[in-house]
C-alpha cells in the first residue's frame, strides 16, 4: 500500500514559496504591532479542556475542539484560540507584570470544522491585546492596528471596511426596549451573529421561533438593518453605551480612519465579549466577507481568582490575510532566498570555500551547486530554483579575484570583484518588492 501524499484534511503543506508568502505576511504582522509597543509572547499548544468550557463558547467547546485524554487520564484540548490562553498567563503574573501591558503573538490553531474558502482546520492567528486600559482609548488603539496592518500591505481605504458595534448595548435593546428574558436574550444574540452567515429566510424563520411575538420580531429587524447610531430608539441612544460608541467613532475619524461604520449585527460569537466589538470587512465583490474582528472582555483574567484586568483585543487569521492580499493584488513577487547559486567549474569545491565565506560575510545568501553536471544543466536547474543570478567560479575566478555574474533571466554577464559583486547583488534585491 503507498502512503497518501496529501496532508491532514483543513491543513496545509508548506512548500518553500508558499513558505515565503507567510514568512512575508508575519514580517508585517510583526512589524506593526512592535511600532505600537506590543511585545511577542507564546504558549503551549495544549491546554486543559476547562480553559475553554469556561467562556469560548458552545459551538467552540462541544464542536470544533481537538480534545482527548492523556496517558495520565488529564483532559486536554489542542488550542482552538489564543485568548484564553493569554489571560491564563497574565492571571500568572497579575501582580507582576507592569500595565498597561501590550503583548502579541502568532500561534497555530486547530478547529474541527468543515473546510471552505478562507477556512480551514488549522491556521495562524495574529493575537493582539492591551491589558489595563478601562476607557476607550484602548478600544481605538486596537482598532487603529487593524487599520494599520492592512493599509501596510498597500491597502486602500475603500478596499475593507471596518463595522462596530457594542455588546453593552446589544444586551440593553435586547433587555430594557425589547422585554426579553435572559433565554431570550442568550439566543437572540447568538441569531444576530449568524446575520452574514445564513440565508435571511432562515434568519427570519430562527428569530420568530425565539421571540414569539410579533412587535419584538419587527423591532429587531428594524435594528439589523440600522447602519447608524442616530437611527436607534431614543432609550437606547442616550445609552452609556451609545455614547461611547459615537466617542470611539469620533476618536477614529480624528486618526484618519474613515472606513469605521456602525452596524449592530456585528457582536462576534465568543460568550467573553462584554463591551465594543469589531469586525473588518473586505469590501471587493470576489472576497465579501468578514476576515477578522475582536473586541473588549473585561472578565476573562477574574475567571483565575485574580482581580479582574479591562482588556482589548483581536485576532487575525493567515488565510484570510492572504486571500485578502490576493484578491486585491497586494502580494509582491518574492524571491527565493539565495541572492545567487555558485556554480563551481572543474575541482575547485576546496578553493572556492574562501571566496562563498566572503561572500556571506558580507550579507549575501549563496547556495552552491556542487553536483558536477554539465554547465548547462546546472545554469538550468539554477534558473528553476527561482534564483535570478549564478556566480560562476573556476581556477580563473580564483586566482584573479573576479567572479563571473550571470542574470538568469537577461542573459547579461559582468565580471566583478568581490566587493563589487556583493553591493550589486544587495542593491539589486534592495530594489525589489
Amino acid at each position: 500500500m503507498s502512503l497518501s501524499t496529501q496532508p491532514y484534511k483543513g491543513a496545509r503543506d508548506f512548500y518553500p514559496e508558499d513558505k515565503r508568502i507567510q514568512k512575508y505576511m508575519f514580517a508585517k504582522l510583526r512589524q506593526v504591532a512592535e511600532s505600537f509597543g506590543y511585545q511577542e509572547y507564546n504558549a503551549p499548544l495544549l491546554e486543559p479542556l476547562e480553559l475553554y468550557s469556561a467562556k469560548s463558547g458552545e459551538e467552540i467547546v462541544e464542536k470544533q475542539l481537538y480534545s482527548f485524554e492523556d496517558k495520565a487520564g488529564r483532559k486536554l484540548a489542542i488550542r482552538p484560540e489564543m485568548t484564553p490562553s493569554v489571560n491564563r498567563m497574565v492571571a500568572g503574573k497579575r501582580q507582576e507584570l507592569a500595565y498597561p501591558l501590550r503583548w502579541y503573538s502568532l500561534p497555530n490553531l486547530w478547529r474541527y470544522e468543515r473546510p471552505q474558502a478562507g477556512r480551514l482546520r488549522e491556521h495562524w492567528q495574529l493575537n493582539v491585546d492591551l491589558f489595563g486600559v478601562a476607557d476607550t482609548s484602548a478600544d481605538h488603539e486596537i482598532i487603529v492596528i487593524a487599520d494599520r496592518i492592512l493599509r501596510s500591505f498597500g491597502a486602500q481605504g475603500d478596499d475593507f471596511v471596518i463595522r462596530i458595534n457594542s455588546r453593552k448595548l446589544v444586551d440593553r435593546f435586547l433587555k430594557v426596549y425589547m422585554g426579553l428574558d435572559d433565554s431570550q436574550i442568550y439566543q437572540t444574540s447568538k441569531l444576530i451573529d449568524r446575520w452574514h452567515k445564513i440565508e435571511r429566510d432562515e434568519f427570519h424563520a430562527q428569530a420568530r421561533d425565539i421571540l414569539k411575538n410579533e412587535n419584538q420580531y419587527k423591532e429587531l429587524l428594524e435594528l439589523m438593518e440600522s447602519k447608524s447610531l442616530d437611527s436607534l430608539p431614543v432609550e437606547v441612544r442616550d445609552d452609556n453605551a451609545a455614547q461611547e460608541l459615537h466617542k470611539l467613532m469620533s476618536m477614529l475619524a480624528a486618526s484618519g480612519i474613515s472606513s469605521a461604520h456602525f452596524d449592530f449585527s456585528v457582536i462576534r460569537g465568543m460568550d467573553y465579549y462584554n463591551g465594543i466589538v469589531f469586525e473588518v470587512f473586505d469590501t471587493n465583490q470576489e472576497n465579501v466577507r468578514s476576515m477578522f474582528g475582536g473586541g473588549r472582555y473585561d472578565g476573562l483574567v477574574e475567571l483565575f481568582g485574580v482581580e479582574p484586568v479591562p482588556t482589548v483585543g483581536f485576532g487575525m487569521g493567515d488565510v484570510t490575510l492572504q486571500n485578502f492580499l490576493v484578491t486585491h493584488d497586494l502580494l509582491p513577487h518574492l524571491q527565493p532566498e539565495a541572492h545567487a547559486v555558485a556554480i563551481l567549474v572543474g575541482d575547485t569545491y576546496r578553493p572556492a570555500q574562501s571566496i562563498l565565506d566572503s561572500l556571506r560575510a558580507k550579507g549575501l545568501n549563496v547556495a552552491v551547486d556542487a553536483t558536477g553536471r554539465k554547465l548547462d544543466s546546472q545554469i538550468r536547474h539554477s534558473a528553476k530554483s527561482g534564483v535570478n543570478y549564478a556566480i560562476f567560479i573556476g581556477n580563473e575566478e580564483i586566482s584573479t579575484g573576479h567572479l563571473k555574474l550571470r542574470n538568469l533571466v537577461t542573459g547579461e554577464e559582468k565580471s566583478l570583484d568581490i566587493d563589487q559583486l556583493a553591493e550589486n547583488l544587495l542593491s539589486t534585491r534592495d530594489n525589489q518588492p
